[in-house]
């Protein structure tokens, strides 16, 4: 691998624990329920031999985007912000241009995992905004369970001009073992090569701290087969992973899985994939 190959952690969050907002944060999630920085990350990064990371929203308001930016403006390590802005507002363009001169801003996500309607992200409203996500040349990354990656194929056919990321390689039902439906929808998904996918939020699929690594690798496989190395990317999903794993072994999972790979695949996933998706300049 090349030694100036880029590394990147593609997502990962940070916090101020307010119990008024986190309210997702539940009795047995006490380790998430403090203050999570640049500052609790970058040693992180460091140990684990990464050069910055993408920052993810967790809530669902203007002030996270804001927030967030702030971060990455005070960080340099901090390449990239995926917020929020309401997607299906009649003022979307507004609210995009509040940040458009930000060049730390890479992308936009909705929680489309906790809408009831699985079809959520087929909505003509929300659709419209998407489309507005292109004029500013922002990614926008989708977060759904299993159920919704059938809309989730339709909507990224719908949208073959905009670059697309599955977080979480859509959150498998990993602890029951279960592969079907979710490797035919995988496979059926990749096949717009407009979206790329995270390798990352798998520890917390199964039993808490009691994975073996191997419970992961059918997961990986069926990825690593739909997507190639060219459309995939590590992430951490710190500190969320830290209900299941510390940082090294959420990250070394991946490490692991990939390390029978070409020197050049290995790269593209451990950073480039996610530096060329979300324009992260090395």
């Amino acid at each position: 691998m090349s030694e100036t190959a880029i590394r990147l952690d593609a997502h990962q969050h940070f916090w101020e624990y307010n119990p008024a907002e986190h309210t997702w944060m539940n009795d047995s999630m006490g380790v998430l329920r403090k203050n999570y920085l640049p500052a609790d990350l970058k040693p992180l990064l460091d140990a684990n031999g990464f050069d910055g990371c993408i920052a993810v929203q967790a809530r669902q308001n203007l002030e996270e985007t804001r927030w967030l930016l702030d971060l990455a403006g005070r960080n340099p390590f901090v390449r990239g912000v995926v917020g929020w802005v309401d997607l299906r507002a009649d003022d979307v363009d507004a609210q995009l241009e509040e940040f458009a001169s930000d060049k730390k801003l890479v992308g936009m996500r909705h929680i489309v995992q906790d809408e009831p309607d699985d079809r959520f992200l087929l909505g003509d409203a929300f659709m419209r905004g998407i489309k507005r996500l292109g004029a500013h040349g922002l990614v926008y990354d989708v977060l759904v369970y299993p159920k919704q990656l059938g809309a989730a194929a339709e909507f990224v056919r719908a949208l073959p001009e905009h670059m697309m990321v599955l977080d979480h390689i859509a959150k498998p039902l990993i602890g029951e073992k279960k592969l079907e439906p979710w490797a035919s929808e995988i496979q059926a998904l990749a096949q717009s090569d407009n979206v790329s996918c995270k390798l990352s939020g798998m520890v917390t699929e199964t039993t808490w701290r009691e994975w073996k690594a191997e419970d992961f690798r059918p997961y990986m496989e069926v990825v690593l087969e739909a997507f190639g190395p060219e459309r995939l990317m590590i992430g951490s999903d710190w500190p969320v992973c830290l209900l299941s794993a510390d940082y090294g072994e959420a990250m070394g999972l991946v490490k692991d899985f990939i390390g029978t790979l070409s020197s050049d695949e290995q790269a593209a996933i451990l950073g480039g994939t996610c530096a060329r998706v979300y324009g992260i300049c090395s």
